[in-house]
């Protein structure tokens, strides 16, 4: 999706007061999924683990993470001022354990972080941004940190106009009008910079992320953990 889109999209209004409806009617398993990103933190982060969060608009998973870990601390990023504002609110009384950050990675502080995550964000990102961004959250963390990413991540062969068919039909089954699901459905297929499932692992392993293992696969999404 082109940035200027996107940041139009993340700053309306009108957009940013419905997020919180869209994942879990557009991503097949959403809280599981937070839920599983958190459990494979929890493995290797400490209770008093310090959480970087790329993408934290809205604050579904930085409520996710620290609703589960009581002594986690978070530094939440995303471009979107209007979505931080979003994430302070779905936070709530946990909102002083979050400093939350305007702009991208290089806006990040340096850390160094005890676990990353990074959900359903790195697919608004073009492959070379994507490989400097993922690099960029390697070289915040401390060695053997856990990373979990997830994002729309399926076949770009000629399989692929099938699977976001797919995709469509799951998202009219979640409830969704035809109008906003042909909308979904056409970020997906025309928008968002996708990439082979290979090619995603190939970009955690490129940064130095070792043990890279698949956590989450749901028609056109996938997730990953890798480690630091």
């Amino acid at each position: 999706m082109h940035h200027d889109t996107l940041m139009a999209h993340f700053s309306d209004p009108a957009a940013v007061a419905r997020y919180a409806e869209g994942p879990p009617r557009f991503v097949p398993g959403f809280a599981d999924m937070q839920r599983m990103s958190g459990i494979l933190l929890a493995e290797r982060a400490p209770a008093n683990a310090r959480v970087l969060v790329l993408g934290a608009g809205g604050g579904l998973e930085l409520k996710a993470f620290a609703t589960a870990q009581p002594g986690w601390s978070f530094d939440g990023v995303d471009p979107a001022g209007e979505m931080l504002e979003l994430a302070a609110r779905t936070l709530g009384p946990m909102a002083s354990r979050a400093r939350l950050h305007r702009g991208y990675i290089d806006d990040a502080p340096d850390g160094p972080f005890d676990a990353a995550a990074c959900l359903l964000t790195l697919h608004f990102l073009d492959a070379q941004e994507r490989r400097r961004t993922v690099a960029e959250i390697h070289r915040r963390l401390k060695p053997g940190a856990p990373f979990v990413v997830a994002h729309a991540s399926f076949p770009q062969d000629e399989g692929r106009a099938r699977w976001v068919s797919r995709y469509g039909a799951f998202v009219i089954a979640s409830g969704a009008d035809s109008d906003r699901a042909e909308g979904a459905r056409t970020a997906v297929g025309v928008h968002l910079n996708t990439l082979s499932p290979e090619q995603d692992e190939a970009v955690l392993r490129e940064a130095g992320f070792s043990d890279v293992s698949l956590f989450y696969a749901a028609f056109t999404w996938r997730g990953w953990v890798g480690y630091a």
